[in-house]
């Protein structure tokens, strides 16, 4: 009895030793930031309105649409109604339930947080249990076209063509996750009902308008309603997004200014003494571990390097997908009880399967389809005749500020009037 109560209080007290540990790294390290901004204001604002601009004309413009549709389709049960017709694959496949597909989609289409943020979603309605939850996250959250076409390939590489090998890499990476993190947890059995499993008789179709009606009447709400529910919880989600953009483009400015990505650096170079060809992507790759973005020109800007070896590192990357990325997952999945761990756990097995299929891909998709040189050095090319993916992204970086801050200011409009009517019942 007596070495039972001590072992307790030894758990305890180690307990109260590292949550003091905790709060000792966090005060030092908001204190840190706090400190930086004073010493680099010049610097911390140009960081800060990179961070904003990014936000304003890509993300927010780019991401809204599939948020707001997201909702939607929850809300009137057409997830419900795909994912009966989707289960005989999704099942088998990934070991998640046929709303799961609809994830994936999504996911896939409109980039990152938009798969965790379904799939939350998801969990506080029951819908898939928390482990089919921990395994969507892991592979449902990807770059969307539009930054993979548009900023990497367009923007940093000035070259088009190297768009279609990153994005079969990097979606086709997502897939081969999902089959691997089917046999996370293999043996627990799911503990809702999953879609579709039903017992009715009759055919796939017929018993997927029974979901989608069944959940309609379940969950009866005016379109009025859905519609401002679904725009308010977009633009909330977004305007969280572009906070953390804006705090790890700082952040990555200000451990620059301080050497402490030189030092990252030159640790990381240490480590890689056997892969020279990396040595030269040291400082890039330290910066991406903070924010995509950055880390991706950076890599591009290299010199002394080849196309294949600057692909396979940015494909590795965008698999990783950053630090400012984790962040908002993990704020995400924090109003839900699913974990974290496993969606970390599974970037290092996207960018094994990224960064092998770059180079497996790499004649194939680039230098055979468009008798490109494997040797070329740099590869900032400027097309000549741009493609019409080239100016549809030109004109939707133009066009993007003025559909965000239109967006903003009819939301404000909108949460100004409920507020007032709130007021006078």
């Amino acid at each position: 009895m007596y070495k039972t109560i001590r072992t307790v209080r030894v758990l305890q007290g180690g307990t109260i030793v590292k949550e003091q540990i905790k709060s000792l790294v966090m005060a030092i390290s908001a204190s840190f930031l706090g400190v930086s901004i004073i010493l680099f204001p010049e610097q911390s604002f140009e960081a800060s309105f990179r961070g904003i601009q990014l936000w304003i004309e890509v993300v927010f413009p780019s991401l809204l649409p599939f948020f707001i549709v997201a909702e939607l389709l929850m809300a009137f049960g057409v997830v419900k109604f795909i994912g009966v017709l989707l289960e005989p694959m999704m099942r088998p496949l990934f070991n998640v339930p046929g709303t799961g597909g609809v994830v994936l989609g999504m996911g896939l289409a409109s980039g990152y947080p938009a798969g965790t943020k379904i799939t939350s979603q998801l969990r506080k309605e029951n819908a898939i249990s928390k482990t089919e939850g921990e395994r969507l996250i892991s592979f449902t959250n990807a770059s969307n076209p539009l930054f993979i076409f548009g900023a990497v390939s367009i923007g940093f590489f000035q070259n088009a063509k190297v768009g279609l090998l990153l994005a079969v890499s990097h979606y086709l990476g997502s897939i081969l996750v999902g089959l691997c993190m089917r046999f996370y947890k293999k043996n627990e059995r799911s503990t809702v009902n999953a879609v579709g499993k039903t017992k009715k008789e009759g055919l796939l179709i017929k018993r997927a308008w029974s979901e989608l009606h069944t959940h309609r009447l379940e969950h009866k709400q005016t379109l009025g309603h859905v519609l401002g529910r679904a725009v308010t919880s977009a633009i909330q989600t977004l305007c969280m997004i572009g906070g953390f953009i804006v705090l790890f483009s700082v952040l990555n400015q200000i451990l620059y200014l301080t050497g402490i990505t030189v030092q990252l650096a030159d640790l990381l170079n240490t480590m890689l003494y056997s892969f020279e060809d990396l040595k030269q992507f040291t400082l890039p790759i330290v910066s991406s571990i903070f924010e995509v973005t950055i880390g991706s020109q950076l890599i591009t800007q290299t010199e002394h390097t080849t196309i294949l070896a600057q692909l396979i590192v940015v494909s590795g990357v965008l698999a990783f997908n950053g630090l400012s990325i984790h962040a908002q997952i993990a704020s995400i999945v924090a109003e839900t009880d699913l974990r974290f761990a496993p969606y970390f756990f599974a970037r290092f097995l996207h960018i094994l399967f990224a960064t092998t299929l770059t180079f497996i891909l790499y004649k194939p998709l680039y230098v055979n389809r468009f008798s490109e040189s494997t040797n070329e050095l740099p590869v900032m090319q400027t097309e000549p005749n741009p493609s019409w993916f080239s100016q549809f992204y030109e004109q939707f970086t133009q066009l993007g500020p003025i559909f965000t801050v239109l967006t903003l200011i009819t939301f404000c409009l909108y949460m100004m009037i409920q507020i007032k009517k709130s007021h006078s019942r």
